[in-house]
């Protein structure tokens, strides 16, 4: 055996032991604290990190489109290196979010958390000098790895340190910061792409995302990471400054018989559902959610020009339209601790389904803009209230950032095959199909989550 498989070897039974001699009554103990703990100076740095980080992610996943659009406007790629761009960038995002899940669990929270700003914000940044559309679709899968990593680990992260009453409440905000990006990425590039190209982007969002980098080099680790693993000194030590501003009193959300099922919470997932049943809700909660998205908003300039608005036009259109983003995220932040998860996902799967196919039939650019602009309302409720809060909640922390990047994974998979399916899709059924699409998969995942979700709100996770 090579020096590196020992160290390799060793690590890995160190790793072994040190779960082996967690104590559940100390892991609870963590759980329970971090609970209960009121707001800090540290949790509200972390959240403004977090958010920073995902707002970055969320500017630089959604200006794809508009890069390939203006290379192509412009002669500098064609229709076929597009989509090899576009999915080379979804490829990233399905290895990333796999990979964040592995390291983040077996590694540590804050590990896979820098490791993904470093990739997402070097590729970009190179990016910027590619000197044709193979080198700018390599760059973009490289950023893509931390793109995906980011989304999550960045919910999950803040997930793990707020608390219980609250929970839902600071992962939204952070989806609203996150997704301010959606129309804030669609103006950058309606401004600077026709001026000085998208290169400049790319150094932008770079440069930025180092600084955040830099600022997020001290976050701690995660306490009930550190419980589990073994690490209960560490784990007290955080939970200490956590709890500076005071606690709620032991026993203050639960009763008597949640009390006594806590006891266990490390263990298990969400409502004492099977693992399997959790992942399945989480699959098909977060798939429906991205791919009924990034469909809308990463081909609606497309389908805007196809249907006779030029390219100037259609990007201000859909800038208007993606307004709805924050409107959602905010609707969400507001609804989900004030009347549960499955009370705010539910009817926003239905109302997607309902605004999904009332846009197929808008014959008018107003009539495109308003009902576009309720469908991405929609959508972004699902952003704030599935991928940001509700999925992470379904699973134990021992598993929970592998079950959550195998969710995202896969709703990534299918979003490397998206270009491909919308590119035929617009081409024999025309754009309505696109729509009605978007209209059976909301209504799927309704009747899923509905049925099969556990309810997490005012629950403690493990």
């Amino acid at each position: 055996m090579t020096a590196a498989e020992q160290q390799i070897s060793a690590a890995a039974t160190a790793a072994r032991a040190s779960e082996a001699t967690a104590d559940p009554a100390q892991v609870q103990d963590i759980i329970s604290r971090v609970d209960r703990a009121h707001e800090t100076t540290m949790f509200h740095r972390i959240v403004a990190l977090v958010a920073a980080g995902m707002l970055m992610d969320s500017i630089d996943v959604y200006i794809g489109s508009a890069v390939a659009s203006s290379a192509l406007a412009t002669g500098w790629s064609t229709v076929k290196q597009n989509s090899t761009f576009m999915s080379a960038g979804f490829l990233g995002l399905l290895i990333g979010s796999l990979l964040a899940g592995f390291v983040g669990d077996l590694k540590g929270r804050r590990t896979a958390y820098q490791i993904n700003l470093l990739l997402f914000g070097g590729f970009t940044f190179l990016g910027a000098f590619a000197p044709n559309m193979a080198v700018l679709s390599l760059c973009r899968l490289g950023a893509g790895l931390g793109l995906g990593a980011e989304i999550v680990t960045g919910f999950a992260m803040v997930n793990e340190f707020a608390p219980m009453n609250r929970r839902g409440h600071w992962c939204a905000i952070v989806s609203l910061v996150a997704n301010c990006g959606v129309p804030i990425a669609m103006l950058l590039c309606a401004f600077i792409i026709p001026r000085w190209s998208w290169r400049p982007l790319f150094v932008g969002i770079g440069v930025v995302a180092a600084v955040i980098w830099w600022l997020r080099r001290d976050i701690p680790e995660s306490p009930r990471w550190l419980a589990v693993h073994g690490r209960y000194d560490e784990a007290d030590a955080i939970v200490k400054e956590m709890e500076a501003n005071g606690s709620e009193p032991a026993g203050a959300f639960d009763t008597a018989a949640d009390a006594a099922a806590d006891a266990a919470a490390q263990n298990r997932n969400a409502g004492g559902r099977s693992l399997g049943i959790c992942l399945l809700v989480a699959i098909v909660a977060v798939g429906a959610t991205n791919v009924c998205s990034y469909a809308f908003t990463s081909w609606v300039p497309t389908i805007l020009v196809k249907r006779g608005i030029n390219l100037s036009s259609s990007l201000t259109t859909s800038t208007l339209m993606m307004l709805g983003a924050p409107v959602g995220c905010l609707i969400g932040s507001l609804l989900i601790d004030r009347i549960g998860r499955k009370r705010t996902i539910v009817p926003a799967f239905l109302f997607t389904g309902v605004f999904g196919m009332a846009y197929a039939f808008q014959t008018s650019t107003a009539g495109a803009i308003i009902v576009g602009f309720l469908l991405m309302m929609c959508l972004y409720t699902l952003m704030a209230s599935v991928v940001a809060v509700y999925a992470p909640e379904l699973f134990a922390t021992k598993v929970r950032f592998r079950c959550v990047g195998l969710a995202n994974a896969i709703a990534k998979l299918l979003n490397v095959l998206m270009p491909m399916v919308v590119g035929w899709m617009l081409t024999a059924l025309g754009a309505t199909s696109i729509f009605v699409s978007i209209s059976v998969i909301a209504i799927f995942s309704m009747l899923i989550v509905g049925f099969f979700g556990a309810e997490t709100s005012q629950r403690s996770v493990g």
